[in-house]
């Protein structure tokens, strides 16, 4: 017995050190969605409040250094100009967690993005969201955004939940893209302007395909 515990004991630290090992992010990671939202649908806290989200998550894998913000537009208000998600995340190449490019650069993120696939566009640790035909289907991503990355539309209330303030259950709507390139819409294999979402609430947004998870971006 006095030679096993010791054996047992050194596998058992060996098993968790994989772990760890595992949990961490490639050091090239400068893209993910979400693996959880914000849980109170489409409010976000605002701008301020994804970027802090993505940050967190980001840190959590061992990529806190690295400064993140979330791939959303919004409308002008408060005396300051409208953002476009383009213009936050920098100009790529673009790297999920496990290394891999997902999109070389904007031309080829807002256009056919070969290399972007349910098995590429991965959450920060590494895992493959559940898309179309997946219980549940959670491929709506929040982005306020047309396909070329500019925002979607003047009304923050239709187009970006309130800039990202609301939660509101039958009220006002968001722009949503469909990470895994496949459903319904206007757009249904567009990454980030597939259709509008049914509402602001986490239920609404449930009820339409999605989680309120969104995409973060290491950008200038």
């Amino acid at each position: 017995m006095r030679r096993v515990i010791p054996m047992v004991v050194v596998a058992a630290i060996a098993t968790v050190g994989s772990v760890l090992v595992h949990a961490q992010a490639s050091p090239q990671m400068s893209f993910f969605i979400t693996s959880v939202g914000s849980g109170k649908g489409a409010d976000l806290g605002g701008l301020a409040g994804a970027d802090a989200h993505c940050q967190a998550l980001a840190k959590a894998v061992g990529a806190g250094g690295k400064t993140w913000r979330a791939y959303l537009s919004v409308t002008a208000a408060n005396g300051k100009p409208a953002v476009h998600a383009k213009d936050r995340i920098g100009t790529g190449p673009w790297h999920n967690a496990k290394g891999e490019v997902v999109a070389k650069d904007l031309a080829e993120l807002h256009g056919e993005a070969a290399l972007w696939t349910k098995q590429t566009a991965l959450n920060e640790k590494g895992g493959i969201v559940n898309g179309r035909g997946d219980t549940p289907n959670q491929h709506d991503i929040l982005t306020g955004s047309k396909q070329d990355g500019t925002l979607a539309g003047d009304d923050a209330t239709t187009a970006t939940c309130s800039n990202w303030t609301s939660s509101a259950d039958g009220v006002g709507s968001a722009a949503v893209g469909h990470f895994d390139r496949q459903g319904g819409g206007a757009a249904p294999t567009s990454l980030n302007a597939a259709h509008n979402s049914r509402g602001c609430s986490q239920a609404n947004l449930v009820g339409t395909g999605g989680a309120g998870l969104f995409y973060c971006f290491a950008g200038r």
